[in-house]
């Protein structure tokens, strides 16, 4: 069927041909008198399915120059159109959106006409830099809508990743008695040492901090920082001389990078009753579970990052395909004025 380019958009001025398009494929918009108007990427996609010609001053715009058109006219026109006919593709109904997010999705097997969208799209490159500020606003922006956000990632072959993006409220069930002694713990390098064996015993039903080898309990810089600021553990520095909260903070500072975020997440973590060991061997600030770890495997996988944190596709591609791997969710603990939210990453199958 003949379509007729004006300036962005591609006009369908049959009534019949227009009536099929929009009642059979939900493409375009009902125009005043008949027919459908078609924006760029429908009308491309339809070029390619061989379902439309468009028609320009000189005749029959080849698809190739129509395409080249729609890339002039449109920003990011090649990884938009490549999203938008993967989902058509899947057999969903997808339209082009130019406001905040690139293309909205309906149900499968729904229609624009008894359904609303259920997922709104973000079109991206893997070479598109991120900042976890934007996920967090826009998923809270979709939640108000009832949505859900979706972002589909493009490779430099065109092949798609759909990653979906969710805020959780992390939850567990340690949530520690007050301890009858104060256990004393010395400071060995960037380390935490408890060798009295009672003190050993009650920082482990405390709350299942550090890790027992023969005679003592070893301590994380961040764990000791933690149970000092809760005035659960004195910290003897390497003049013999107690640490405090700030002495120990500062010191962590000096020597681990982002130590005062992981510190924060970590607290908050422990705070929320889960139990927080390190996740350097999963490629993450932190393995979290939800009960004793002796009676459970780590639910989540948790990095703590700032508002400035900026990231590549790449990296987010890595950590959401290893936590698929072994089985967890991996959630950005983003800290803000003092205060933590998480997001959760996960691949996605339309």
């Amino acid at each position: 069927m003949p379509g007729i380019l004006v300036d962005d958009v591609v006009e369908v001025r049959d009534q019949s041909e227009g009536s099929r398009l929009y009642t059979r494929g939900n493409y375009g918009y009902p125009r005043s008198g008949g027919g459908v108007d078609l924006d760029l990427v429908e009308a491309t996609y339809l070029v390619e399915c061989r379902r439309l010609e468009v028609l320009g001053p000189d005749g029959v715009i080849p698809y190739e120059e129509l395409f080249a058109l729609s890339a002039a006219a449109v920003d990011g026109f090649d990884i938009k159109y490549l999203v938008y006919r993967d989902l058509r593709q899947r057999g969903f109904i997808a339209k082009y959106e130019s406001g905040d997010y690139d293309i909205s999705v309906f149900p499968r097997g729904k229609t624009m006409s008894n359904s609303r969208p259920e997922f709104m799209v973000r079109a991206v490159s893997e070479r598109s830099a991120i900042d976890i500020t934007t996920f967090i606003r826009e998923v809270s922006d979709i939640s108000e809508r009832k949505k859900k956000l979706l972002y589909g990632v493009v490779d430099e072959e065109g092949d798609l990743t759909y990653y979906i993006m969710s805020m959780r409220d992390p939850a567990g069930k340690i949530f520690p008695e007050p301890m009858s002694s104060k256990p004393v713990g010395r400071l060995i390098r960037d380390r935490v040492f408890v060798f009295d064996q009672g003190h050993v015993e009650a920082l482990r039903q405390y709350g299942y901090y550090g890790r027992t080898f023969v005679d003592a309990l070893q301590l994380s810089l961040i764990e000791s920082c933690h149970l000092v600021g809760k005035g659960r553990l004195t910290v003897i520095g390497q003049d013999g001389e107690p640490l405090s909260f700030d002495d120990l903070l500062e010191f962590g500072e000096s020597i681990q990078d982002e130590f005062r975020i992981r510190y924060l997440v970590f607290s908050d973590l422990r705070e929320r009753g889960l139990v927080v060991k390190t996740g350097f061997k999963y490629g993450t600030h932190f393995r979290v579970y939800q009960s004793s770890p002796d009676d459970c495997h780590a639910r989540y996988l948790v990095h703590a990052v700032t508002d400035d944190g900026i990231r590549m596709w790449p990296e987010i591609s890595r950590t959401v395909r290893l936590s698929g791997g072994v089985k967890k969710e991996i959630l950005f603990g983003r800290v803000r004025r003092g205060s933590v939210d998480y997001l959760e990453f996960k691949w996605f199958k339309p």
